[in-house]
Formats: structure tokens, sequence, C-alpha cells
């Protein structure tokens, strides 16, 4: 027997755009929000298998052995969800017969690009749901579910943080899945949208905030002393409110939420604040170009310099018409602002643990 706060494990958080913190996190806030979200959320069932795959060094790893609470299996896979093909992962689900299939929105974003179709290979009938999680599903991800996945599947776009080892907000079998949209707060989660002054606002981008305590936030940073950085972390920017650093915007008439990206890795050009996930779901719908990373250089002068760097499919090289193409398609779907100042063709774009993009990494490259 322990205490409600005794510590249960220390995660890290991805250091996508700064250097990671060691969030310690409570037995008792940890199971209340896991049992919460797997059994309201996820609706697990006993008997049920739940599969989400993930690296030891992400959340989701502990987030999956919750389950466990709600009497299902695990299941778990050891291998790349691309190798031998991108069509691995579905064939195990076929095998292992999984009923809740968690995964990333990269990875959902490269089956669509690789213009796979799943339900036509291999036997899904025993999926009942598929969760996406570690950055914003654009709409196309939706599309792409119902129309190669399966057609009668609980898409359940959710979203949280390292930072309390759980959602915020999430999947709720009880309403309809809207293109784009996740579909409810998550309970006990005061999930608002705020502005820069601090007003709660709807149908327009905000900060992200929480307005009041959950049980699994953490309980302390290791070795931070007089929790210095954990106030600097979260408290800062609105006194008494945790800012998460995410941006979102909340529907007035559905309540549904969709999640732009980091507010922290905003990209601030010319005085427009540009979304990277803007960024990215334009050049998403860019055949030739496999993956992307956009990063925004202060430089010394005060000037600034936004490279875009694009990874090509097998058999393309980035030729001045997909240069243009990409530069098109941002102008049409945001503004010219959101146009990079060069983009740049690489062999690959570096990832966290996690499966995020690693911001920081490639900015300290180019500053080199």
């Amino acid at each position: 027997m322990v205490p409600f706060n005794h510590p249960i494990w220390v995660l890290y958080s991805s250091g996508t755009t700064g250097l990671p913190k060691a969030i310690t996190h409570s037995v008792g806030g940890c199971l209340i929000e896991h049992l919460k979200y797997l059994t309201f959320h996820n609706d697990v069932k006993p008997g049920e298998r739940f599969f989400w795959f993930s690296t030891t060094g992400w959340m989701m790893w502990n987030f999956v052995q919750a389950s466990f609470l709600a009497g299902a299996t695990i299941v778990i896979y050891d291998g790349s969800p691309a190798y031998p093909d991108i069509d691995v992962v579905w064939s195990f689900a076929e095998k292992a017969q999984i009923n809740h299939f968690g995964t990333s929105a990269p990875f959902i974003t490269a089956c669509m690009k690789a213009g796979i179709n799943p339900k036509e290979k291999f036997n899904l009938s025993s999926l009942r749901s598929l969760s996406s999680t570690g950055s914003p599903l654009p709409p196309e991800g939706f599309k792409w579910v119902y129309d190669n996945v399966k057609s009668d599947i609980w898409l359940v776009s959710m979203s949280g943080g390292t930072d309390v080892c759980t959602a915020f907000v999430g999947g709720n079998p009880l309403l309809d899945v809207l293109k784009g949209e996740i579909q409810c707060r998550a309970l006990g989660a005061s999930v608002y949208s705020f502005d820069n002054e601090g007003n709660e606002v709807y149908d327009e981008v905000g900060e992200m905030v929480i307005t009041k305590p959950m049980p699994s936030m953490p309980i302390y940073f290791w070795n931070d002393r007089n929790n210095e950085r954990y106030i600097k972390s979260y408290f800062s920017h609105f006194p008494y409110i945790w800012r998460h650093g995410d941006w979102i915007e909340i529907s007035s008439e559905s309540k549904g939420l969709t999640i732009l990206g980091r507010s922290d890795a905003t990209l601030n050009r010319q005085g427009v604040r540009i979304g990277t996930a803007e960024i990215y779901r334009a050049v998403d719908m860019i055949d030739e170009v496999r993956d992307c990373l956009i990063v925004n250089l202060e430089l010394k002068n005060g000037d600034h310099y936004m490279p875009l760097f694009a990874v090509m499919k097998e058999g393309f090289s980035l030729t001045d018409q997909i240069v243009t193409s990409i530069k098109m398609k941002l102008r049409s779907e945001y503004s010219p602002r959101h146009i990079p100042d060069e983009i740049i063709q690489v062999h690959d774009i570096p990832y966290t643990l996690s499966g995020k993009k690693w911001k920081s990494r490639l900015k300290r490259f180019c500053l080199e």
C-alpha cells in the first residue's frame, strides 16, 4: 500500500522544442486517469484485444498497459511499422484479431501517401476502433481511414501529453465523428481556448489551457529545485492556469476540438502567426513528397529564414516543377507568407522516440 501521490514513473518529454523534462507521475493519478479514459473514452471492454504501436520511450507505452485495468488483453508488436513494407502492421492486425488499434497521425498520413488499401488485402472485421495521436490528424486522414480501413470503424482522434500521461481531449462512443475534429473534452479535463489576453474563445484559434487540476498532472520534475522549471513550463503565461503549448479551436456548435500544432513551435513570419500543421497539411497533398519539416530561424541581424526540408518518394527528386507545386499549394490553401524561403531535398527527417518531428535538432544543425 502506497500513498496516492507515491511516484510511479519518470517520463521524459519529447524535446521537440527544447530540453526534455523529467516528469514524475503519481500512482493514484495515473490509475484514475487511465481507467477513466480506457473505459469511458475508448470503450475498451473485458476480453477485447488492445494494441498501440509505440516505442518504450513514448508515453503511449505506459498508457497501453492501462488496458489491463479494463480487463483487456494487451497486444504488442516488436519491429518497424514500415518494414518490410507499410502493410506489415495491418497484416498483424488481421493475425492478432485486434479490436482497438492505436497509432500515430504520421503513420496514417504515411499510409495515405503510400496509396495502400488495407481493407482490400486484410480481414479487419475484428477492428472496432482506430485511435490516432502524436500530432494533429488532418481531415484527409479521416477520409483515408473510412475509405481504406473500414467504413464503420470508430476513428478516435485524441490529444494529451507526456506531461499528464493521458488525453485532455479524445473519443466518445455516443457522439458522431466529424472530419478533422476531436470529439470531446475528456471527463474531468477543464479544457478551454484562450486568446492572448486570457479570454475564453470559440470558433477561433487560441492557446489550449487547463483551468482546473487533473489527477495525473506531474507531482514534480525530477531534480527540479523549488519546482522552478515546473512552474515556468506551465504557469508563466497565464497565472494559476495550465498553458499546455498547443493551438486549439473549439467549435461552439459541435463542441468538437481541433488541435493545430504546438504554439511554442509556431512560426512568426513578418508578423503573421503560422502553425506548422498548416504547412504539413498542404505539403501532404503533393504526391511526390513523402515527408517534410519546416523551421523558422531568427538570425542575428533580426531577419528570419524559413526553409522547408522535403523527403521525396522513391523514384522522385525535387524538381523546379515540384517546388512550384508546393508553393502554389501553400499560397492557395493559406497565404503567400506560408511559402518557405527555400525548399531543400533531404534523405530523411529526424524524429524523437515518440514519433514527433525533431525541430530543435534541425534548427541547431542549420545554425551551425
